[in-house]
């Protein structure tokens, strides 16, 4: 079983980012607006907190959740995030999002073999929790779609870029 001591301080802070962005991509895929962000983050948020409460959850899922807890991790993703991501456009920020669920996945295959699929599963969830989280296209909650074709297709990337099937 796997947890923070099979990377490197490099390959861990990726790990951890890909969690987060497993869930920004798609909303930066077809945003919201301020309500439906807020409900996308807080899906983001539940996702995590789901898991944490999962029993069958594996042991790289519950090591990136206990680095989340604590006022390290969190603040060393978003200042991650903040340079890789400050001052892009929302095409950009999905290029730069897929390959880093690209590279999330190149590492837990190698450093976590035994965890990999379950880990990589579990963001493509993230991601899904994201998507269905706030009504798209509608006006006050009214009409639209639970998850929107920019959405779909991005999940389909998100798919792709961490080798899972849909």
């Amino acid at each position: 079983m796997a947890n923070k001591q099979n990377f490197t301080p490099e390959e861990w802070a990726k790990v951890l980012e890909g969690t987060i962005v497993a869930g920004m991509v798609v909303s930066a895929a077809d945003p919201s607006g301020l309500w439906g962000t807020l409900k996308e983050a807080f899906a983001s948020r539940s996702a995590l907190d789901a898991a944490k409460l999962d029993s069958r959850s594996n042991e790289l899922v519950k090591a990136v959740i206990l680095d989340f807890e604590t006022a390290e991790g969190r603040s060393s993703i978003q200042e991650a995030l903040r340079e890789q991501f400050t001052g892009t456009k929302p095409s950009e920020f999905i290029r730069r999002s897929l390959e880093n669920l690209r590279e999330v996945s190149a590492i837990v295959d190698t450093k976590a073999p035994g965890d990999a699929d379950a880990f990589k599963t579990w963001l493509y969830y993230i991601s899904e929790k994201v998507a269905e989280a706030s009504m798209e296209g509608g006006f006050l909650g009214l009409g639209g779609v639970r998850v929107s074709d920019a959405e779909k297709a991005t999940l389909a990337d998100v798919a792709k870029a961490l080798g899972t099937a849909t």
